[in-house]
């Protein structure tokens, strides 16, 4: 059956400037893509070429963005979403802007007391509901490796979590996932981390303790390192894993599993 979707898809596919060598050259700068298939390769190409046909990535002055780097950042957004259905889950935002450096952001939370607390912060990146993303340009160009840091697909996991209104780390969970089993997993990893930060502020955890700030950061780092970093998630928090697995779809621990015992000189989690 013809499909008008599928129609205007192959269209702006075949209307793109990039081409394979292009792709050659974003997979040079992407080691947090090894082992992926070739299909899984191609689909890739074709979502994030969709992805830059549908999104307006804004350089603010200080940063020179040209046709590679637009193609790297679509790549990485694109990467969670491989093996999920086109469903446009990145809807409720058409832009990302790119900032040459962090930037400060007013901030406003109210207490348990009711007392509302009034600050400035400097982030990485935002993601507001209905909003455009932001990043700032040298964290882009950071994230890519196996080491545990990737702000595209920290931010874009706030963008998944919105899908179902403000981020509290709850995305829409697939027909084959189970609310009680997602919660348990999650609330019971974020409360162990809250709880050894209690006991020392200081203390060493095996993520990055601003997972610790509120359940929707602890969705949005927990997301980065299960593409950046999953040996360490799944040692850390194996059961997080395990619901990120069935959410994204993907298995990204075994992926570099195979990368090891195939290329002994692999880093285990610093590539690139």
């Amino acid at each position: 059956m013809w499909s008008f979707r599928a129609w205007r898809r192959r269209r702006i596919l075949s209307r793109s400037p990039y081409t394979t060598r292009h792709w050659h050259e974003v997979r040079g700068r992407l080691p947090i893509l090894d082992g992926l298939s070739e299909a899984e390769e191609q689909r890739l190409f074709q979502r994030a070429i969709l992805f830059l046909h549908h999104k307006r990535l804004t350089a603010l002055l200080g940063v020179e963005l040209d046709e590679l780097d637009r193609l790297t950042l679509a790549a990485m957004a694109e990467l969670p979403l491989l093996h999920l259905a086109d469903l446009d889950w990145y809807q409720g935002f058409h832009e990302i802007v790119l900032y040459p450096d962090d930037f400060v952001s007013p901030q406003r939370h109210r207490d348990a007391a009711g007392i509302e607390h009034e600050w400035d912060a400097e982030h990485s990146g935002e993601a507001w509901l209905q909003g455009p993303v932001i990043l700032a340009w040298p964290g882009v160009q950071s994230s890519g490796g196996w080491d545990a840091y990737n702000l595209v697909i920290h931010e874009l996991a706030h963008k998944l979590d919105m899908l179902n209104g403000d981020a509290n780390g709850l995305p829409p969970l697939h027909r084959n996932m189970y609310i009680e089993a997602w919660a348990t997993a999650m609330q019971s990893a974020y409360e162990q981390l809250n709880a050894v930060l209690d006991a020392n502020p200081e203390a060493h955890t095996e993520i990055d303790p601003y997972a610790a700030e509120n359940p929707a950061e602890f969705f949005a780092v927990t997301s980065e390192y299960f593409f950046s970093a999953p040996d360490l998630l799944a040692s850390a928090m194996p059961e997080v894993y395990r619901q990120l697995g069935l959410f994204y779809r993907q298995d990204p621990l075994a992926r570099l599993l195979r990368l090891q015992q195939d290329h002994p000189d692999y880093r285990d989690t610093t590539n690139g």
